[in-house]
């Protein structure tokens, strides 16, 4: 029997691999630095990243639930925008296939369902399937399942999308070429442009999107009060 891996669960493996030992490394440096001494400059876009994720969690969440969340939310957030510019290096972006995407997206989704049943109870949420009437039940059902969906296709869409128009630039930039010279010259002239936009600039925009969407549902299920 043949066992074939797919090449974006070797990338994600891969990525995930690389970052615990970034994390690692990073959280080792920083215990070891003085906390009275000035910010290394390294430091700095690290300290602005954790505070800017921090703030969002804590507007939405709450100080108890941001502190839980937080954690996570910089994970995942990492992990999107490293897996989002791999095409800069010709690597396959996992975030370009579907399953991927969708196991993101269902991790948050779990976290809103469990959060709703914490904070509302079993019975509230499986009352929720049938309002205001028994009729509605196959709408909310489908309500339900929609941030799943949405999260999922929004993040692989317009990283796919991305990936399926630098290789027509490639193949165009090298048709081109190839009635002048034999090798595509144009390409490195043209395409750092458009990376830096489908790579960079999307896959920023994207992972902002995702963790957002993230603080925002799940945030909805904790109750004001809770929100201290």
């Amino acid at each position: 029997m043949n066992i074939s891996i797919q090449i974006d669960a070797l990338v994600v493996i891969g990525v995930t691999i690389l970052l615990i030992i970034l994390f690692a490394l990073v959280g080792s440096l920083f215990k070891k630095a003085d906390p009275l001494a000035t910010i290394p400059l390294w430091m700095t876009p690290i300290l602005w990243l954790v505070n800017a994720i921090d703030s969002m969690a804590v507007e939405s969440m709450g100080h108890k639930y941001a502190k839980i969340m937080t954690p996570y939310l910089l994970a995942i957030s990492s992990f999107i925008f490293l897996c989002n510019i791999l095409g800069l290096f010709s690597i396959p972006s996992p975030t370009s296939n579907f399953s991927v995407t969708l196991t993101l997206a269902f991790i948050t989704w779990l976290t809103q369902q469990i959060a709703s049943i914490k904070f509302g109870g079993i019975k509230a949420y499986l009352h929720g399937f049938i309002e205001p009437i028994f009729l509605f039940l196959p709408m909310n059902i489908f309500g339900k399942f929609s941030s799943l969906l949405s999260m999922s296709l929004r993040l692989f869409g317009n990283i796919l999308a991305g990936g399926i128009l630098m290789s027509l630039v490639y193949s165009a930039t090298g048709f081109v070429s190839g009635l002048i010279v034999d090798f595509n010259f144009l390409g490195p002239i043209i395409a750092p442009v458009l990376h830096a936009y489908f790579d960079v600039f999307a896959g920023f925009i994207q992972t902002l999107i995702f963790i957002t969407l993230t603080v925002v549902f799940v945030g909805n299920e904790i109750p004001d009060e809770l929100k201290d």
